[in-house]
């Protein structure tokens, strides 16, 4: 490995890590670092070949030879990381506290004669040949330890273990958990890290950072992303003045309950209304009489402390106003981090913003019924520039488009806001809507659990919403937040403490899971339901519980008997049709390409001209369905397909005389296709030749293969980019004379112990007769990892269901029992895509389900190439998170025992 590596993973101005360093070419070091990251583990680091060669060890080293610790090789890290103690910032790769465990000299168990370049030789072979013997002098480790290649662990799979000596000894050498350089903890280190590395990050920046700069960021990134400038001053003070003579007099006051928004479902496009950024923070409404202001929450509790500095900058405006708004903190890219403002004060992790959306009286004047548009144009003549009193910029332009851009961002989500609605209070308006880039929820805080092992900080808390007045317990969170942030809300804790249940039902909190027969007892303290809390989550199962929830932070801005459970409305319900209304250009109300009446067609696509022929062949006999019907299909769902094919080599299953005829696969291009068509050179591991595979890229390319007669479309699971890791690891569950609800059953089984592994997973038919799921990787791990972990699932699934599965790969060794299939994650594995149609009768499709379809009565006749698209239409692409970030299977995997 490369430094290579390791800098592109980092970035010299947001992480105080070495990026440098040479050795002293007088002795090999080592270091461990213990790492709270993600999950807490030991870096184990050898010098060698002038870098820190480097394994991560979940559960430590140990001194007992019994014991064979799993140790994952990473990338090389420089030289002078062996010294690193302290933080790496949230956000950032390998985010956590770092305390040096231990560290000292080594060398090679066997004497090495000659120099030290003669021994650093001698180990980088014994390194390459999979078994290195070393020789530690530490301070904590002594003696001699070997790392061993863990066959079948993956390429990066390696065994760390004691060698019998006089060091060898059954005691935890971990119970020792303080830094051999700064005698603290990780804890400690976390409370009071050594500043000395925050300054490298401050040195490697050499200018000075310029707040507009930093506050302006998104709208700088919104402008690029698409093209578009944010509405300008509309008016002059002349037309306000117009204006304000126009409304009613007021009275001022010190109350109000703020103007709220509808959830929808989605985006659209309309001339009627306007498009503001959804800021991730606290909404606060500022009465400002001169120099006596006063910012209050939406429940009318006072921010005038909390946010100190957003207060005084107000009071220096001297303004006489009522303004809305939301207070947030923004890292350096410009997007709002709930996290960091529950803690501002302690972390300033970026920049106290408050953000102004909204006017509702100035000098005397009512301003809420006035049009949106024209209390915009008053608020942004009186708002006085600011570095932390901002306006909140709109944007006219596309709704669809501003979302897309606002998730690439890593924004909240949008908000579209009607142009001549009403500043309507103590109710939530149809014309103020909210469309979330994902999946958020308020939710109250009920109680909290304490392992039998654990420390004095809670191991989850137990959330839930209200039904009227009924406390509805809606699942248990055991991520999101860390050491300091548990100690602080075990504060808030304390005066709660109660001996009832606040739930209307009392969850059970230690239920036996088919991962964990026999989980570690949690003891529930239960609390009196005030306090409330956001959480991020990906789904809700049918009966309400939140799955893969995780902690965002505490809000202290509403009541907790306001939090319920926030349902989207549809967007068409909610938008008049007659106000112009268009919305997301349906990817699947496209119509169809070809028309049915002649047999050849020539038509440009992605400005290739294609010439479709034999459109009149039946393909599906039984069905009548022909070579046309395929091709219009595909052109119709291409926008949801694409997106699984593109940058992937293609295994062509060709059927040119349809499916009553034995199709074959066509995997070689090589003088046998256009110019125009991608390619991806790929040896064989057969015949070892050289073979062009085609490489899906865009919609021409997937009619290229439609009009070969591909009917079914094998990409394979990674990408020409990164083609030896898989972004999704794949279990095929294939029957041989079971039911199809034997394979319902099995799925679900599946899909438990995953869950109870803390896995997302994502199922869909196969088209013919079993199911795939889909477990995300995001590129970040090898396809012989990848077989592995699926080789570790299905092996536990077959423990569960011994009777009517099989991991056996001889088909006679099965005894007609379904095939738990972990092979399909290897590099040309044939495996239908998600929405190929399939040649099978009927024209099956390959469909993803929400897995609570997955029950018995679902039959693969269920979806056709005849109702696809109307089902695309209906629930859209449910496969979409697969593309996403990927699991940390080392951290799943450390759940597991030691060999």
């Amino acid at each position: 490995m490369k430094l290579s590596a390791y800098h592109k993973k980092r970035s010299e101005d947001k992480t105080p890590e070495p990026f440098g360093g040479q050795p002293s070419g007088t002795e090999l070091r080592f270091v461990i670092q213990k790492h709270d990251a993600s999950h807490l583990h030991y870096d184990f680091r050898l010098e060698m070949d002038g870098v820190l060669k480097s394994w991560a060890v979940p559960k430590g080293p140990s001194l007992d030879p019994d014991i064979k610790r799993l140790a994952m090789m990473v990338e090389d890290h420089p030289y002078d990381y062996k010294n690193f103690e302290g933080i790496i910032p949230k956000g950032q790769y390998g985010g956590g506290t770092v305390i040096v465990w231990d560290e000292g000299t080594y060398e090679a168990a066997e004497p090495v004669e000659g120099d030290l370049k003669k021994q650093e030789k001698n180990l980088l072979h014994q390194l390459y040949s999979g078994k290195l013997k070393i020789k530690l002098k530490g301070k904590k480790l002594k003696g001699e330890f070997a790392l061993v290649k863990a066959y079948g662990r993956g390429e990066n799979g390696w065994l760390l273990m004691k060698l019998e000596d006089r060091y060898a000894t059954k005691a935890d050498i971990t119970l020792k958990d303080k830094s051999v350089v700064s005698k603290k903890t990780i804890a400690q280190m976390e409370k009071s890290p050594d500043k000395v590395y925050g300054e490298n990050i401050i040195k490697r920046n050499s200018t000075v950072k310029d707040k507009n700069v930093t506050t302006d960021k998104a709208v700088e990134v919104v402008k690029s992303q698409l093209d578009v400038e944010p509405n300008d001053k509309r008016s002059s003070t002349r037309k306000i003045n117009t204006l304000l003579k126009k409304v009613p007099e007021e009275k001022f006051y010190h109350e109000v309950k703020p103007m709220l928004a509808t959830l929808v479902d989605e985006p659209f496009d309309s001339e009627d209304w306007l498009y503001e950024i959804k800021w991730d923070g606290y909404r606060a409404v500022a009465f400002m009489s001169g120099k006596n202001v006063e910012l209050k929450s939406r429940n009318n509790k006072s921010f005038s402390e909390k946010f100190y500095p957003i207060q005084k900058e107000l009071e220096k405006m001297n303004l006489n106003a009522i303004i809305d708004g939301e207070v947030v903190v923004l890292g350096k890219k410009g997007t709002a981090d709930f996290g960091s403002l529950q803690n501002w004060r302690s972390e300033a992790d970026g920049d106290l913003v408050y953000y102004v959306f909204d006017i509702l009286w100035y000098k005397g004047k009512d301003l809420k019924d006035l049009p949106l548009t024209e209390r915009k144009m008053i608020l942004e003549q009186v708002l006085p520039q600011s570095n932390s009193i901002l306006l909140s910029q709109d944007f006219h332009t596309s709704g669809i488009e501003f979302l897309a851009a606002a998730k690439k961002m890593g924004l909240e989500g949008i908000m579209a806001k009607k142009k001549d609605s009403l500043y309507h209070t103590e109710n939530r308006t149809k014309d103020w809507l909210k469309i979330k880039a994902n999946k958020r929820q308020e939710v109250v805080i009920g109680g909290y659990t304490l392992n039998d092992d654990s420390s004095k900080l809670f191991s989850s808390l137990l959330v839930g919403v209200y039904e009227g007045k009924k406390l509805i317990y809606t699942g248990k969170v055991g991520t999101g937040f860390n050491a300091k942030m548990q100690k602080e809300m075990m504060e808030l804790f304390k005066p709660l403490i109660t001996r009832k249940v606040p739930f209307v039902e009392e969850p059970d909190v230690n239920k036996p899971s088919r991962f964990r027969p026999n989980p570690p007892h949690a003891s529930v303290t239960w609390l009196k339901p005030e306090l409330i809390g956001e959480v991020s989550y990906t789904e809700l199962t049918s009966d309400g519980v939140m799955r893969h929830p995780s902690f965002e932070g505490v809000r202290t801005d509403k009541k907790a008997k306001t939090v319920v459970l926030e349902t989207e409305k549809q967007t068409e319900e909610i938008v008049d049709s007659s106000q112009t209304l268009v919305k997301p250009r349906s990817k699947s109300e496209r119509r169809t390409l070809l028309n049915p009446t002649e047999t050849t067609q020539v038509k440009k696509i992605n400005r290739h001209e294609l010439k479709f022929t034999n459109l009149n062949k039946i393909f599906w006999p039984a069905d009548k369905i022909t070579k046309c019907d395929l091709i219009n299909y595909y052109y119709q769902v291409a926008p949801y397909i694409l997106p699984y094919l593109k940058g992937r080599p293609q295994s062509m299953n060709r059927f040119p005389n349809g499916i009553a005829e034995e199709g074959f696969y066509f995997k070689d291009i090589t003088g046998k296709a256009p110019e125009w068509i991608e390619r991806y050179l790929y040896k064989s591991e057969t015949d070892k030749k050289e073979k062009q595979y085609l490489v899906g890229s865009d919609e021409a390319t997937l009619l290229y293969m439609a009009n070969l007669a591909c009917i079914e479309m094998n990409p394979w699971n990674s990408t020409v980019k990164k083609p030896d890791h898989p972004t999704y690891c794949i279990i095929d569950l294939d029957p041989d004379k079971n039911t199809f609800d034997d394979v319902i059953d099995t799925a679900l089984v599946t899909k438990q112990i995953l869950d109870d592994l803390g896995v997302p997973s994502y199922c869909k038919t196969s088209g013919s007769t079993g199911l795939h799921i889909y477990i995300p990787l995001g590129n970040k791990y090898t396809y012989e990892q990848s077989k592995e972990f699926a080789r570790i699932i299905v092996k536990m699934v077959h423990q569960e269901l011994p009777k009517i599965t099989s991991i056996e790969r001889q088909i006679s060794d099965r005894k007609g029992k379904m095939y738990l299939d972990f092979l399909q994650n290897r590099p040309h594995a044939t495996i239908a895509s998600v929405y190929s149609v399939r040649p099978k009768p009927g024209a099956t499709v390959s469909m993803p389900l929400h897995w609570d379809e997955v029950k018995r009565g679902l039959k693969m006749s269920d979806f056709t190439i005849f109702n696809a698209v109307d089902r695309l239409k209906e629930v859209g692409d449910l496969f979409k998170p697969l593309l996403g970030k990927g699991i940390d299977m080392m951290g799943v995997l450390s759940n597991f025992r030691d060999e």
